[in-house]
């Protein structure tokens, strides 16, 4: 027989109110809401003083595993997550080998049944020629383009190839949009730049406007589901209003917290692609996530060791980690009085479970999985 626990005297965020009752948890799912103490259980936790929320489905991180574990591995990464209360992740094809065959996909899915401490996925990464593979791909959440920001198979910037992706296949896209010319241009006229603020001088505001404009004709044009990952523009915001019911979007926590000036304090633990821009365009983003142009907040976890990171630019790698405090980081907003602790919810949790489809996911809710997590919005504590 499934244990049951009981969550007792917590405030719970329900899909449509926040409200003071009891769950009753049975084996992995949610069996029952408001319930009397009296019910049936056999482990009760006191959640006085506490908010209960779903757990948070990050739908971008790039671990590591396989090939660079020296960074991180799905274990850690995972055990990351956890700690952080995102309770499902969606992973990047960008590993060493890269999960651009449907037979390299089924090996990343058995390692993570084996590594991971919390519910996982995969992405299946597109290159110029694979798109049989992407066809024959069924255990997959979607399919990744590299439009500009990779080196390899993985970098798709040649309008065929993208125009045979978006015409023959059928799982939702998602792509990262930064314009290769654009970004090559740049880097030629800057000399490959000379400091980590040449960055987002390089990956500027005009590489990530043409490539999404041109991603988002061809999610148009061929009635192709498209998600924009991490916008970091607010010149990119106005294309995204007509969605036609096909195209959604998110933004990263570290596109909401740094601009431009944080290089100063910062230097490469802010580079990352696309980059860091102005302040006017982070306060566009809050604005479009408030507004409801952008749908939900992912991560782009992307770790590297504070050695490699303190390597000089343009040597430096671009990325950071974030799964352990993107959830604490929009509480501390919820605290401030940016946002709400539902909006929070609705970007985090059941934002990303609605645009990916995730059965089960994202809301407290008879029936649905007890992905749970519980939170103090009183808690203080320093990231370092």
């Amino acid at each position: 027989m499934p244990h049951r626990t009981l969550i007792r005297n917590a405030t719970v965020v329900l899909p449509s109110e926040t409200v003071p009752i009891s769950v009753l948890v049975d084996g992995d799912r949610i069996a029952a809401l408001d319930v009397p103490s009296t019910v049936r259980h056999d482990e009760e936790v006191d959640a006085s003083g506490l908010h209960l929320i779903p757990g948070v489905v990050d739908d971008q991180v790039h671990f590591r595993d396989p090939g660079s574990t020296h960074k991180e591995d799905l274990r850690s990464g995972s055990m990351a997550c956890a700690a952080g209360g995102v309770t499902s992740f969606l992973e990047m094809p960008n590993t060493n080998p890269t999960t651009t065959t449907v037979a390299r996909l089924h090996e990343k899915l058995e390692m993570a049944s084996r590594k991971c401490v919390v519910n996982y996925g995969f992405y299946i990464g597109a290159t110029p020629d694979n798109v049989e593979e992407l066809k024959a791909a069924t255990r997959t959440c979607g399919i990744k383009i590299f439009i500009g920001s990779s080196t390899g198979d993985l970098l798709v910037d040649e309008q065929e190839a993208l125009e045979r992706i978006f015409s023959e296949t059928s799982l939702p896209i998602a792509a990262h949009c930064e314009d290769e010319s654009t970004v090559q241009a740049n880097r030629a006229r800057l000399e490959g730049g000379r400091t980590v603020e040449d960055h987002s001088r390089i990956r500027d505001v005009a590489a990530a406007v043409t490539a999404t404009r041109r991603a988002l004709d061809l999610a148009r044009r061929h009635r192709h589901r498209f998600h924009v990952l991490h916008v970091s523009t607010g010149a990119e915001l106005p294309l995204l209003d007509d969605h036609g019911g096909i195209i959604t979007a998110e933004v990263c926590p570290h596109h909401l917290f740094f601009d431009v000036s944080s290089y100063e304090a910062l230097g490469t633990r802010v580079q990352m692609n696309p980059s860091i821009k102005g302040r006017e365009d982070r306060e566009a983003l809050w604005q479009a996530l408030l507004d409801g142009r952008i749908q939900i907040i992912a991560t782009d976890h992307a770790p590297h060791t504070l050695d490699e990171k303190a390597v000089a630019y343009p040597q430096s790698p671009s990325g950071l980690p974030a799964v352990e405090n993107s959830l604490a980081l929009l509480l501390d907003q919820v605290h401030g009085g940016r946002c709400g602790l539902e909006q929070v919810v609705a970007w985090m949790c059941d934002g990303p479970a609605r645009v990916w489809d995730m059965v089960g996911k994202g809301r407290i809710e008879e029936g649905y999985d007890a992905d749970l997590v519980l939170v103090d919005l009183e808690a203080q504590r320093e990231i370092r």
